[in-house]
């Protein structure tokens, strides 16, 4: 792309439980770690992309979320956009603040996401969930992706008799479907969460930084099959922030140069009518193709990636959609150890969802946050080294066979 932008600056809070904290402290935190980060003070700031998704459901506050948010800590008298696109609202406000800068309607820009999830009332909690679909569909829409794991027959006791998310079920339809059409093994999901699990004891952000082993996964509680509680996204608090900028507008700001992350691409894509098997047709597939296709590069460049493991089922497929390994080839790359630190690409070096946690309005954002650390070089136990080029996936609601929407972004030197 011409017109270089650059990400100058990000801050994120330790994704969680925080009973004591609002969306607006989580806002402020995040939002001030970016500044200080890109040496930026707020009155630079031309605009701001707000991504939050169930403040409305949560505690009523629906419609000016990120005026609020933003007004709280100082930030006043500038343009709000506030994005709600499912799990992709955050990557999907990063897109925006970068089209805006592209535009040449601002020089520094603000994207940011912050959600409070967590609720002593469990319902409440997870019909957070439940808008995130079809809802004039929902039995019909429910039979439909279920069918998508025929041919495979959960085991007695592989389902839990506490409450999770439907999406849960969703993705083990999806992973059954994976396990009939390409022989993926229970074990090989297993290893995805493990090696997650391990990347995430090294990150301070992440939610849970507890290793397991294989084993430990294997044995831990069912969700609903193949899936194990360690398998899946929990249920989080949390927000992140970046600051995007053109070449003057890096000009502007105190932060080392050497530290501005380009954005190579992106794209933000919708799903489209399509029968569960004809995965070259799914909508992460064809996003991938276009962001290859707009940086001039391929997947074969691409030194580390974080994905959107709601579950180990997501990252499976997700790391072949993107190009990263064959189709099919998801669970054994895992199972070799090619997706782990160290490993031929790297995926989810911060943890991933499963392992960081999932504030559903935060989580792209989060992901570029790691991205950007691993860029520069800044990512401690859990660097990878060399990495030059990154890849952010990041899915959101169901529609039709797959997502309903989906964000792919390239950031690089």
């Amino acid at each position: 792309m011409s017109n270089s932008i650059y990400v100058a600056g990000i801050g994120m809070t330790q994704f969680g439980r925080h009973l004591s904290l609002s969306v607006k402290d989580l806002t402020r935190l995040a939002v001030e770690a970016a500044l200080a980060d890109a040496g930026c003070d707020k009155s630079q700031l031309q605009g701001a992309y707000f991504a939050n998704s169930t403040q409305g459901h949560m505690d009523g506050q629906h419609m000016i979320r990120g005026q609020l948010a933003l007004r709280a800590m100082g930030l006043q008298s500038l343009p709000v956009v506030n994005v709600e696109n499912a799990c992709a609202s955050a990557s999907t406000a990063f897109q925006m603040a970068v089209i805006h800068v592209r535009a040449g309607d601002a020089d520094i820009v603000l994207a940011v996401g912050a959600e409070k999830m967590f609720s002593a009332d469990k319902a409440r909690m997870f019909a957070a969930f439940d808008g995130a679909w079809d809802v004039h569909d929902k039995e019909a829409g429910r039979e439909r992706l279920l069918q998508m794991g025929a041919g495979v027959e959960p085991p007695p006791g592989s389902v839990s008799s506490s409450p999770y998310s439907v999406f849960m079920d969703i993705y083990a339809a999806m992973g059954r479907m994976h396990m009939r059409e390409y022989g993926t093994t229970l074990r090989q999901f297993a290893a995805v969460s493990a090696k997650n699990h391990g990347h995430s004891v090294h990150n301070v952000n992440s939610q849970y930084r507890n290793a397991y082993t294989i084993e430990q996964i294997l044995t831990a509680a069912p969700i609903t099959y193949p899936l194990t509680l360690p398998m899946c996204s929990p249920v989080s608090d949390g927000a992140a922030a970046a600051i995007v900028c053109n070449e003057a507008g890096l000009k502007k700001l105190q932060g080392r140069r050497e530290r501005a992350i380009r954005v190579l691409a992106y794209v933000l894509q919708t799903g489209s009518d399509r029968s569960a098997t004809d995965l070259e047709h799914h909508l992460v597939r064809i996003a991938s193709r276009r962001v290859y296709e707009q940086a001039g590069i391929g997947p074969n460049d691409v030194s580390v990636a974080e994905v959107h493991d709601a579950t180990a089922i997501g990252e499976i497929l997700q790391s072949e959609l993107l190009g990263l390994v064959p189709m099919g080839q998801g669970g054994p790359a895992a199972e070799r150890g090619e997706t782990t630190i160290g490993g031929r690409i790297p995926i989810n070096p911060s943890g991933g969802l499963e392992s960081k946690g999932h504030p559903i309005g935060a989580t792209g954002i989060g992901q570029i946050f790691e991205l950007v650390t691993q860029l520069r070089g800044e990512a401690g136990a859990r660097q990878v080294d060399g990495a030059r080029i990154a890849i952010a996936e990041n899915g959101g609601g169901l529609a039709g066979e797959e997502e309903a929407v989906a964000c792919v972004t390239l950031l690089g030197h």
